[in-house]
């Protein structure tokens, strides 16, 4: 996907709504959700359980269908595209969630590699290349080789980090991705994944409920019973 002009925001939000289930059971998750973030910024989502963040996020990612308003990212039309469109997108979009979601079976680096074969026009040799860079970025050159069982919680979050911005994404969307980790290890890996979005100008949208690491956020969005009831401040 070519490069998104700066003045362009990474994603844009207008007027969505969101609902689960159908006729009696059908339950609204998302009211009228506005928002936009640009790029090279991190914003951070809080707000209690079941409020919508995730819902939010999945939307944003291009795991749920988008029923209602307007949601753009990479300025592309998530509502009604194809889904050729949508696996396109995604192959452009970095995830991380609490659960890391490794490979058992795969060394560190073929974990990170991965990623990268999404993307056929990189071949087999640069691939690993990539990853074994990316994994000593995040702190993990001596750790390749190694298995997941092989690595604490902390490590396996760093591959996952890695995993996620491998491929240079200009969108990082993170779904408690400190929940399971201590202090240090929480603030190293979302440190590392505000160093390396800020190197690449990819943005990042991160969800917690860590107040320990607001401070990364160049803004932090609360959603409250599916309402964004706060931005602390001013979207484009």
């Amino acid at each position: 996907m070519s490069d998104i002009p700066s003045d362009i925001p990474i994603v844009e939000i207008q007027n969505v709504n969101h609902s689960f289930g159908s006729g009696r059971l059908r339950k609204q998750i998302l009211f009228n959700i506005n928002a936009t973030i640009k790029p090279g910024e991190v914003l951070i989502m809080t707000g209690p359980s079941g409020s919508g963040k995730t819902t939010l996020l999945t939307l944003i990612g291009a795991l749920r269908a988008t029923q209602e308003g307007s949601l753009k990212v990479l300025a592309q039309e998530l509502r009604d595209a194809p889904e050729s469109k949508l696996v396109e997108l995604r192959r452009n979009i970095g995830y991380i969630f609490q659960a890391h979601n490794l490979l058992n079976s795969l060394k560190a680096w073929q974990n990170v590699q991965m990623s990268v074969e999404l993307h056929p026009e990189v071949s087999k040799q640069d691939s690993r290349a990539m990853a074994e860079e990316m994994l000593a970025a995040v702190g993990l050159r001596e750790w390749v080789n190694y298995y997941p069982s092989e690595l604490s919680g902390g490590q396996k979050q760093r591959v996952a980090i890695a995993r996620a911005l491998v491929s240079k994404p200009k969108l990082v969307l993170a779904d408690e991705p400190t929940a399971a980790l201590d202090k240090k290890s929480g603030r190293d890996v979302v440190e590392i994944m505000q160093r390396l979005a800020k190197q690449q100008g990819s943005a990042i949208i991160l969800v917690t409920h860590d107040n320990r690491i607001l401070d990364i956020a160049d803004r932090t969005l609360h959603m409250e019973d599916g309402y964004l009831t706060s931005l602390d401040a001013a979207p484009l």
